[in-house]
């Protein structure tokens, strides 16, 4: 699936439709807590833990706990 606009090319054609997003600036996600929008659901409930001060991941090393699984992850290297 090609994005006509831009040319970039995707596997899955839910993913060429989320992409579509940033060329319209389409952003349906909106933050009910600060009004910030955004043009994936999965970014949004990323950001909700900022609110939330959710931190779901957590070190097994040390016990330093994150929002997001990339960030765990690259944190665990530190302990190499």
């Amino acid at each position: 699936y090609e994005c006509e606009e831009c040319g970039k090319r995707f596997s899955l054609s839910s993913t060429l439709v989320r992409h579509r997003r940033v060329h319209v600036e389409e952003r349906p996600y909106k933050c009910g807590e600060c009004g910030k929008s955004f043009t994936c659901s999965s970014t949004l409930v990323t950001h909700r833990r900022a609110h939330t001060r959710e931190r779901p991941y957590k070190c097994e090393e040390c016990g330093k706990t994150f929002t997001r699984s990339s960030l765990v992850a690259k944190h665990r290297r530190t302990h190499q």
